[in-house]
């Protein structure tokens, strides 16, 4: 391989999503969420440069190509466990995890079968709509889990009548719980909302791969 900035960039991305999942085995939280949240917003940024600087530096290579969907989804997958492992376990949480994570294997065992011929199976903007929803859905996912344990931490040692009060308006919110509830209900739906919407994306384009690859994997070939 050639070690084009392009190239170093989706090395580093592949190597960062491992690190997502790294960084709730040695920090507390809320600092694992940050830091899972900012290596991930990281790794999403260089998804875009990578691709961009490699076609306008006319620098696309076979490693990179190969290597670009590969760091993609192992970011996504592994951020997916991660969120899914650090929730209650909501049914409205894994199932289009669940659906995002049976697409994602299906399809790279369609693209080892069909080894070269993959290669000939362009990839679609239907495809990067997918990526791009995926990985705003883990971001604001991420950043529920911030807004969560802030809650937490500012509410502890309160008795829940007080809090409930401090909630209603009755009492001075002197640790602006107000608005880390808000931030942490609505990036809640609207990360869950992301998901969905990523997850039907996912299996459009699940359909669409299996269908332009069936001409291939017909008996009688």
């Amino acid at each position: 391989m050639t070690w084009t900035l392009p190239n170093i960039l989706t090395l580093l991305r592949l190597l960062a999503a491992p690190g997502v999942a790294v960084m709730f085995l040695y920090f507390t939280r809320p600092y694992a969420d940050w830091l899972a949240l900012l290596l991930f917003l990281g790794a999403a940024i260089t998804d875009w440069f990578d691709g961009y600087l490699a076609r306008a530096w006319k620098q696309e290579s076979k490693f990179g190509a190969m290597l670009d969907p590969i760091a993609d989804k192992a970011m996504v997958v592994i951020a997916l466990m991660v969120i899914v492992g650090y929730s209650s376990m909501s049914p409205w949480l894994v199932l289009p995890a669940t659906v995002i994570l049976f697409r994602e294997v299906f399809v790279s065992g369609m693209r080892e079968y069909l080894g070269a011929v993959a290669g000939t199976l362009k990839v679609t903007s239907l495809a990067k709509w997918k990526t791009t929803a995926q990985m705003t859905a883990i971001a604001v996912l991420f950043a529920q889990g911030v807004f969560e344990h802030y809650l937490g931490m500012s509410a502890y040692g309160m008795d829940q009548a007080l809090f409930e009060q401090i909630m209603a308006g009755q009492e001075e919110d002197l640790q602006g719980l107000r608005w880390k509830y808000a931030g942490m209900i609505w990036s809640g739906y609207i990360g869950l909302a992301l998901l969905w919407l990523a997850a039907a994306l996912t299996l459009l384009s699940g359909w669409d791969y299996f269908r332009k690859a069936m001409p291939h994997l017909r008996e009688d070939r």
